[in-house]
């Protein structure tokens, strides 16, 4: 019986595919050991890319997927409706054990939704999140949610903050994950109604290290490991990170650029800038879980290039690989406070 683990990879998700996530996933294999993937979706488009690119390796296999999932189609209905898309088709293989993790670049809500109805919740989770991570002056911070749950009551912002501690302590090997709540000023009678109660229930839990409020100019400075906060500020988050990042690499690059003398400082600052520049670099921390679900799944960039689904696929395999899922199955297996499973995603 064969022991690799399976990856399997939307191959038809994402502006640029299935050219970039076929290219990733070569990548991929280039550079790790103990895994096979399966790409998912048109099989003849599938095929003519690996022939082009002269690969003959047995670590990829292409499941043909006769639908596709565009993203501005309603997600409940195109998850009930196209039973043959990749979405679909890797979630049930995640579900039924044939895979290990499922990445798409594809729907955002259709995934979610997906994971939500095919996989289920863990029970005892009232809500999954979407975690990302941040890059920070001290090293990365994970944020949760990153644009799930638009609307989230107080037991939400505890299990984020329980779910998140138990990630970063596994991907990240933080002994003691500092946890902060995002909101609009630093003292505990701040923000909305439900944040103060949130703020409440989480100085009360005991196995989290909650520190407090934080507000958005502490992002950067990494003065906390996990951020939590609801859905919509999350995702706001995450679009002006991104949107800073690239305004910062961009601005850099074209003044080093600028003229000879810049040119000779840009030699000498190279080994630091490239330091720096790989820091922001929105590829390196590629792949967001849905956290929270009974599977491994994960969420890449809709614009996503082969490095990005390159490095999608090394997360997925690390939290496949490491306990973290089922450490998260153990923190709420004795709770009662989570929905039916398999509930439909809702924001």
């Amino acid at each position: 019986m064969n022991s690799e683990m399976i990856v399997s990879v939307d191959a038809m998700g994402g502006d640029n595919a299935p050219g970039a996530v076929v290219d990733g996933c070569l990548l991929a294999v280039g550079r790790g050991a103990g895994f096979r993937i399966q790409l998912i979706g048109d099989a003849g488009a599938i095929r003519g890319i690996l022939n082009a690119r002269g690969y003959n390796g047995g670590r990829i296999d292409v499941v043909n997927a006769t639908q596709t999932i565009n993203g501005d189609e309603v997600p409940t209905r195109a998850i009930k409706e196209k039973k043959d898309s990749p979405i679909v088709v890797g979630l049930n293989m995640v579900k039924n054990n044939i895979s290990g993790s499922f990445i798409s670049c594809g729907n955002s809500g259709a995934l979610l939704t997906g994971a939500m109805l095919i996989t289920g919740r863990i029970k005892g989770v009232d809500r999954p999140a979407l975690a990302t991570v941040l890059p920070t002056k001290r090293g990365v911070s994970l944020l949760i949610d990153a644009g799930l749950n638009i609307n989230c009551k107080p037991v939400n912002y505890e299990q984020f903050a329980q779910i998140g501690s138990i990630y970063m302590r596994m991907m990240y090997h933080i002994d003691a994950p500092k946890i902060g709540l995002l909101n609009v000023g630093t003292e505990e009678t701040k923000g909305t109604a439900i944040v103060r109660e949130a703020y409440g229930k989480l100085k009360a839990l005991s196995d989290i290290r909650f520190i407090g409020n934080i507000e958005g100019r502490d992002l950067t400075d990494g003065k906390c490991d996990v951020v939590v906060c609801d859905g919509f500020v999350g995702n706001l988050v995450l679009k002006c990170y991104e949107s800073i990042g690239s305004f910062v690499l961009g601005g850099v690059s074209e003044a080093l650029k600028k003229n000879a003398v810049n040119r000779l400082a840009a030699s000498v600052l190279k080994k630091d800038l490239k330091t720096f520049f790989k820091r922001l670099d929105p590829d390196e921390h590629s792949g967001a879980p849905i956290l929270g679900v009974r599977g491994s799944v994960f969420k890449a960039h809709g614009n996503a290039s082969s490095r990005t689904v390159m490095y999608a696929i090394e997360r997925a395999l690390d939290f496949t690989r490491s306990p973290a899922l089922e450490l998260i199955r153990n923190c709420f297996s004795t709770s009662a406070r989570g929905g039916a499973e398999g509930a439909e995603w809702t924001n």
